[in-house]
């Protein structure tokens, strides 16, 4: 289990609290993002891009479970597996963040795939 300090722990920690805001508050404004899903990749270049993919992902419970992470100067990575409704993995999720110098996420990227898993996950 990855370091609770590492900022990307504490940003899914945010969005599986429902804590969007809290989470946005991570985020500079400017961030450049990509994400990439399944369907496509998301790409923005603010914090308002981002805050619109989340609130527009749905109702589902869906909970981050980080496996591992590491920083590198302001450089950070985790991998995880994503549930959904407490109990289904529906998928396992590679990001990376850089950091300003205030410690806001400059730039964020994150892969997710619904097929392999890099590591097993341990028994919930």
């Amino acid at each position: 289990m990855p370091d609770d300090d590492l900022t990307l722990v504490r940003y899914y920690a945010a969005l599986d609290a429902d804590a969007i805001d809290r989470a946005a508050a991570m985020l500079h404004p400017d961030v450049e993002s990509a994400i990439h899903l399944p369907a496509g990749v998301r790409r923005g270049s603010t914090r308002e891009d981002v805050v619109a993919y989340l609130r527009g992902r749905g109702d589902v419970v869906r909970r981050h479970h980080p496996l591992r992470g590491a920083r590198d100067g302001d450089v950070e990575f985790v991998y995880g597996a994503v549930t959904e409704d407490e109990v289904r993995t529906t998928g396992h999720f590679l990001a990376s963040v850089r950091l300003d110098d205030d410690g806001l996420i400059a730039s964020y990227h994150v892969s997710f795939d619904v097929e392999l898993a890099l590591v097993p996950e341990p028994v919930r």
